[in-house]
């Protein structure tokens, strides 16, 4: 297997709803392979989700995962701000999602599709997840903090919809940039600073 190209913002499949999978299709070989294909595509890249549309295939197919080394890259302040713990792979297909209560919370995102930029967004702090797993049994997922975030942010994607469509738009820069200005300070320093 090998990772695939990333389709960046502009491609229509980006701003397109992606099309259910049928049962009968996940048990196949090919799309197995679409499944370790984005997995390796992820990891590569690297980045802690993708969804089908990214690499230009329009089904409604998530995988998630969020690996030690790249958590403990934050302080543990930082870590504990963003309520971010690693999870292993998941894999989702034809996910569904609930918000669980109104609580939210505001951090930077990036996206591999929008490369090298990044913007704060507010999401729902708490979600459960339901859809099918690569072998097209029944599962789902309660999350909460960055999890939850990294759900609504891949959902958000076989919606049509990218980060910058919800993103404080005064926070928007490059991540070089908005690395030099902000590392090291919390979130609410950081809105203070841009006044949002």
């Amino acid at each position: 297997m090998s990772a695939a190209p990333i389709v960046q913002t502009g491609a229509p499949i980006l701003r397109s709803r992606a099309e259910d999978v049928p049962l009968s299709r996940i048990v196949t070989p090919e799309f197995q392979a679409l499944i370790q294909t984005m997995v390796e595509t992820m990891r590569e890249a690297p980045g802690v989700g993708l969804a089908a549309p990214q690499i230009g295939i329009p089904w409604r197919l998530i995988v998630l995962e969020d690996r030690a080394d790249l958590v403990t890259k934050l302080s543990s302040g930082e870590q504990k701000e963003r309520e971010r713990t690693p999870f292993s792979t998941r894999v989702v297909v034809n996910p569904t999602m609930k918000i669980r209560g109104d609580e939210k919370a505001t951090f930077f995102e990036g996206c591999l599709s929008v490369n090298g930029f990044v913007g704060m967004v507010d999401r729902y702090r708490e979600v459960e997840v339901t859809g099918l797993d690569e072998h097209g049994e029944a599962q789902s997922f309660h999350a909460v903090g960055w999890p939850a975030r990294i759900f609504q942010h891949e959902i958000d994607h076989l919606d049509g919809t990218l980060y910058i469509d919800r993103m404080l738009t005064r926070s928007f820069a490059t991540a070089e940039q908005s690395q030099a200005l902000f590392a090291g300070k919390s979130i609410a320093e950081i809105r203070e600073l841009l006044n949002v």
